[in-house]
């Protein structure tokens, strides 16, 4: 097992490697005075670790309540949310409770903006079982449901108090799911990485997961304690993001998030290139992600003035000059649309 610890506005250790999800309830006992614990989940993940982790919890001492809800982007809304706050309520939760986010990245956003906002706040623990959600999501206290304007438009800044990721539960990914948090890791490489990058080209989807996974969290984690309200340096790791928030926007989120930011870094690639820029695009194509769309600029120039980066008439676009570094250039609402033709 791997321990990285986040020192932030609230101190928190992510614990990484196999066999971890037999433990959540002795884990979370170390949190503090707590009686109740609402495991959140969705219809996927439940059946699969549902039972392990509600008998953990309760093996622990805890009160198990659980609330599960429909797989997929589409559940990540306003009435999901209040539905969600609702459930708190009627089971009692107090201050002194927790919220365990049992899933990938939706459930990791919307447990953990319920747990933000239910009585002002109380603490949750983040049990991600994605690729996606142990690398990126779980870690780092962003939390949020999505608008009908856009990905991620309300939210708060919550940090867990303890993210345990079981690399076991990533046996049960499908392979197009694991090539989902397979974009994040690529991404991680290009910002700040050559030798996680050079793993990457040379081991393609047989990558040591725990390995790879510890060392992309060790990279956000400074991110983060550096940055952790996103006004600075974590912007950085929007890579991706802006353009690929409007393409999975703009696909009515039919198209997976991984997926999106893949095709949104291969566009930023071609549009601003730099020598390393053919790597980056087959390293995306090794995987099996998308490098192009068949969305036009017109419209991805729309969905990708909704994105929250924005500023004024302002977007930071994250640009590559090379493997490991990588800039935020300010682009003038004006200039979006021709730089993202240029990239198509």
């Amino acid at each position: 097992m791997n321990t990285v610890t986040v020192r932030a506005s609230k101190q928190y250790d992510i614990l990484i490697g196999s066999g971890l999800l037999p433990t959540l309830g002795a884990e979370a006992k170390k949190l503090g005075k707590a009686r109740t614990v609402c495991l959140v989940s969705e219809s996927t993940v439940y059946p699969l670790y549902g039972k392990a982790a509600e008998d953990s919890l309760k093996s622990a001492g805890f009160s198990v309540v659980s609330y599960v809800f429909p797989a997929g982007e589409s559940s990540k809304n306003g009435t999901v949310f209040l539905d969600l706050l609702n459930f708190l309520a009627e089971n009692k939760l107090t201050r002194s409770d927790l919220v365990a986010a049992l899933g990938g990245g939706v459930v990791g956003d919307l447990a953990g903006f319920a747990a933000a906002s239910y009585l002002r706040g109380i603490r949750f623990i983040q049990v991600p079982t994605t690729l996606l959600a142990a690398v990126d999501s779980s870690v780092g206290g962003k939390t949020a449901i999505d608008l009908p304007a856009g990905k991620n438009l309300a939210g708060a800044f919550c940090q867990p108090s303890l993210v345990l990721c079981d690399t076991d539960t990533l046996r049960s990914l499908p392979e197009e799911i694991f090539r989902d948090g397979c974009a994040e890791v690529i991404k991680y490489g290009v910002l700040y990485d050559r030798d996680l990058f050079a793993h990457l080209e040379e081991e393609g989807l047989a990558f040591h997961r725990e390995t790879v996974i510890t060392r992309c969290v060790e990279l956000k984690r400074d991110v983060v304690m550096e940055d952790e309200f996103d006004t600075g340096a974590r912007m950085k790791l929007n890579l991706g993001h802006t353009i690929g928030h409007g393409i999975e926007a703009k696909s009515h989120f039919q198209l997976s998030h991984g997926k999106a930011v893949a095709a949104g870094l291969a566009i930023v690639t071609r549009a601003c290139p730099c020598p390393d820029t053919p790597r980056i695009l087959a390293i995306l194509e090794k995987f099996g992600l998308p490098t192009k769309t068949d969305y036009a600029s017109d419209d991805l120039y729309t969905y990708t003035l909704s994105d929250k980066k924005r500023a004024g008439g302002t977007v930071n676009l994250i640009i590559p000059r090379a493997i490991g570094d990588c800039a935020i250039v300010p682009t003038p609402v004006e200039s979006l649309k021709t730089f993202i033709q240029a990239g198509l």
